[in-house]
């Protein structure tokens, strides 16, 4: 890549981001990160290579600018670079409910931006990056996009109007998970298992079916009924688990989700 890029915002997600592109090939000299502590830009200049700029000057010299601040701080960045910014540079927001329209009403006229939203896999290059065009974003500027989030995970192209569901499913998904082996190592300790052992075994298990489901290629509803014998210990657990209605809670669980991403997308925060 001959592009300069700026992360703009360089928390874990910024980093990981980071890292990702100087892993990917990116050179550290066509990279720029911004910080609000001088002791945090020393420590990415030594440990990555990389320039530490302030966010006006990113503006002026970055041909594509990586906006991973907090939704809450969205507006107050794109006031500070607005009058730095000129159209011919691709904006990419990867903040949590922030549109596309919400950052070209505060550009320059006819920036192109694109919408990100990763998830926090992309710390361990596992990561799922759902990417959306705006209203002047070309298919060369997604492709931009997928090469930065490319080298931190897979990428996903969907129409802006689906985002609050990717989120609700994809964004916050890992926390569904991580929520579910606590309760299962909870259930492990109950059944008289040390909490270490429990956490393993449940660990594992969900690695083996990620695993499994990736590469198979087999429904869901297979795999599940390949490990459900007639009679046996898991469609016990299984018939427990509809009688709770785990099912319908879960389906509750995302619409509240994808409905409080559209909250913050209105500036309902």
């Amino acid at each position: 890549m001959t592009q300069t890029v700026a992360v703009l915002g360089t928390g874990k997600i910024g980093e990981a981001l980071l890292s990702g592109m100087i892993r990917a090939g990116w050179r550290p000299a066509d990279l720029l990160v911004t910080a609000r502590r001088s002791e945090r830009a020393e420590e990415l200049r030594t440990r990555y290579g990389v320039e530490s700029v302030t966010n006006a000057e990113a503006a002026k010299r970055a041909d594509v600018l990586i906006l991973a601040v907090k939704p809450q701080d969205m507006g107050r960045l794109l006031d500070e670079l607005t009058s730095h910014l000129t159209a011919d540079r691709l904006v990419i927001s990867a903040a949590a409910g922030i549109t596309t329209a919400f950052i070209e009403d505060r550009l320059a006229a006819r920036t192109p931006v694109v919408r990100v939203m990763p998830n926090t896999p992309v710390l361990v290059d596992e990561g799922m990056s759902v990417i959306s065009a705006g209203s002047h974003a070309t298919t060369e500027h997604l492709a931009t996009a997928e090469a930065i989030f490319g080298g931190v995970g897979k990428t996903l192209r969907v129409p802006e109007s689906q985002q609050d569901a990717a989120t609700a499913l994809s964004g916050s998904g890992p926390a569904y998970f991580y929520f579910l082996v606590e309760a299962m190592t909870d259930a492990g300790i109950l059944l008289g298992l040390p909490r270490a052992q429990a956490h393993d075994l449940i660990v594992q298990a969900a690695i083996g079916a990620a695993v499994m489901l990736r590469d198979s290629g087999e429904h869901p509803v297979k795999l599940r009924e390949a490990v459900t014998s007639p009679a046996g210990t898991t469609i016990s657990a299984i018939r427990e688990l509809e009688n709770h209605g785990v099912r319908a809670a879960l389906i509750a669980a995302l619409e509240a989700a994808r409905d409080r991403s559209r909250e913050l997308a209105s500036g309902n925060g």
